[in-house]
């Protein structure tokens, strides 16, 4: 039955197809198949098992997909947590390729189960966009033509795509997964388990698994209120197998991370988000998000190593979501939860025969969708028809995470990569202010030329020359001098210049300015 929203704490809980209740293991019972765990590889191990004609019983602690199966982000991608290059250095380019194309498949399974069951409430939206927020384009360009190498369907997005489809000036080059898409995982697992019940697999839920006797041909499962005799065990716990096989689950390292989903956000949220796919920004836990519920953002980041409060993250996520889209208003928070993951020291899946009979399945990191389908696939072939491609995941061998010493290096490593990610952000977007601020002026420069003429740029002396220049004497103040005294330098000129016509024997005439010359007569 479907939850109130304002009760329900996941928006997944909230959005719930219905489903039957199912009762706990209370007799004991023979079966060809015991499953442990009912997540999404526990649930297609039995489905793909049932399928084939064997008899299968599913042990669940809590509820289906009650744990991370039910929790997650929702992204079916391709691929794994680990990066192509450090895959590609440990088991070589053909190695990779068949893994890379495994992984295919399991995203193909989550697609071809919904289309061709259609089962209600999944809302399967394509496409998964990787941001880049530093500025590296040649690298993205070289990132493109290597997952292309081990036949990925990828291709590069320019800054200007981008940003016409995300409005945030935070973003540079991205990577689109076109056969990526994503989905609402709750229902996709309440699916999964009907069709595995169906085919004829019986889930008990509230029914942990206490103990396992892996001796004999017959396997020894001891629950709360009955036994199961099987042939084979599946392991398909992740982290919750602690107490039940602690050396298995010390191979793994629990990664918690943060979803949130917001109230309703109106019209601006899809002129800001043009984007329908998944979106991530980062390779680590911030920032995954998507739109959900046609006008709701649901944002997923932070990491602990611990199980820490969602509410403490409540304010941070909000924050993560202005800084990148601050247009977009009031951010009121509907739903807060936290999920928790198991992920292995070499960041690919366990999966095969750990023994005789003793079956894993688990530790998906990031990429559970997929590998959990193309796990359960591999390990109902492995059990029922002997198939031997589970083996390709042989060079991953079972690696202790490190006990808290490691949990405590992982977080430190989470912190310290997170500060360098920002700090190359931050020069990135510095560099693009710059070059935008030149393009500027060399534009200016040019519709200047067009207008009428060369543009003089002066060039202003800097503080230190004005300081050192000269300072002029200041001019004295002109004298003012008595009438009829003359400057000085000319008194004897002056005093002299009267007597000058009584001298001599010539008599000098001096014109006035109103006489006039008489011609002289001629001879």
């Amino acid at each position: 039955m479907t939850q109130d929203t304002t009760t329900a704490p996941t928006w997944y809980e909230a959005t719930r197809v219905a489903s039957p209740a199912r009762e706990r293991l209370a007799f004991d019972l023979d079966t060809d198949v015991c499953v442990i765990g009912a997540g999404l590889a526990g649930l297609t191990v039995a489905r793909e098992v049932a399928r084939r004609g064997w008899s299968v019983a599913v042990l669940e602690g809590a509820s289906v997909a009650s744990a991370a199966s039910g929790r997650n982000t929702g992204f079916v991608l391709p691929g794994y947590s680990e990066s192509i290059d450090a895959m590609i250095e440990r088991v070589g380019l053909d190695h990779t390729k068949q893994l890379w194309a495994l992984a295919e498949q399991g995203l193909n399974y989550v697609r071809h189960t919904i289309d061709d069951n259609k089962l209600p409430g999944i809302a399967m939206t394509n496409g998964w966009l990787h941001v880049d927020k530093a500025d590296h384009a040649d690298a993205t360009r070289a990132a493109v033509e290597r997952l292309r190498w081990i036949g990925a369907d990828a291709e590069m997005w320019t800054t200007a795509q981008v940003r016409a489809q995300l409005a945030n000036d935070r973003y540079f080059n991205a990577v689109q997964f076109r056969n990526a898409f994503h989905i609402h995982p709750l229902n996709y697992a309440l699916g999964l388990a009907a069709l595995a019940e169906k085919a004829g697999a019986r889930i008990f839920e509230d029914t942990p698994a206490l103990s396992i006797d892996p001796a004999g041909v017959r396997k020894r499962i001891v629950t709360p209120q009955g036994r199961v005799r099987a042939a084979h065990v599946v392991l398909a716990g992740n982290v919750q197998l602690g107490a039940l096989m602690p050396d298995i689950a010390a191979t793994l390292l629990p990664v918690t991370t943060f979803v949130m989903v917001t109230e309703p956000l109106g019209p601006q949220l899809h002129e800001l988000v043009r984007y329908r796919g998944a979106i991530s920004d980062t390779n680590r836990a911030d920032n995954h998000y998507r739109i959900v519920g046609d006008n709701r953002l649901q944002w997923s980041g932070r990491m602990r190593v611990w199980q820490a409060d969602p509410q403490r993250f409540k304010a941070a996520l909000v924050d993560d979501i202005k800084r990148n889209y601050p247009d977009l208003g009031a951010v009121e928070v509907a739903h807060l939860w936290r999920g928790t993951l198991g992920r292995t020291i070499h960041r690919m899946p366990q999966i095969g025969a750990v023994s005789d009979g003793v079956w894993l399945a688990s530790g998906f990191g990031g990429h559970g969708l997929n590998t959990t389908a193309m796990a359960g696939d591999l390990v109902a072939r492995g059990i029922v028809d002997g198939d031997q491609t589970w083996r390709l995941f042989a060079p991953y061998e079972l690696v202790w995470a490190g006990g808290r010493l490691g949990r405590a290096i992982a977080q430190g490593l989470y912190w310290g990569r997170s500060l360098v990610d920002e700090a190359k952000a931050v020069l990135s977007r510095s560099r693009e202010r710059r070059r935008l601020a030149k393009a500027a002026r060399q534009k200016a420069q040019e519709e200047a030329l067009k207008l009428g003429g060369p543009v003089v740029v002066p060039v202003l002396p800097s503080p230190a020359e004005l300081a050192a220049a000269p300072v002029p004497d200041t001019p004295a103040e002109p004298k003012v001098l008595p009438a009829g005294e003359p400057p000085p330098g000319e008194p004897e000129r002056r005093r002299n210049r009267g007597k000058r016509g009584k001298t001599g024997d010539t008599k000098k005439t001096r014109l006035g300015k109103n006489d006039k010359i008489e011609p002289v007569p001629p001879g």
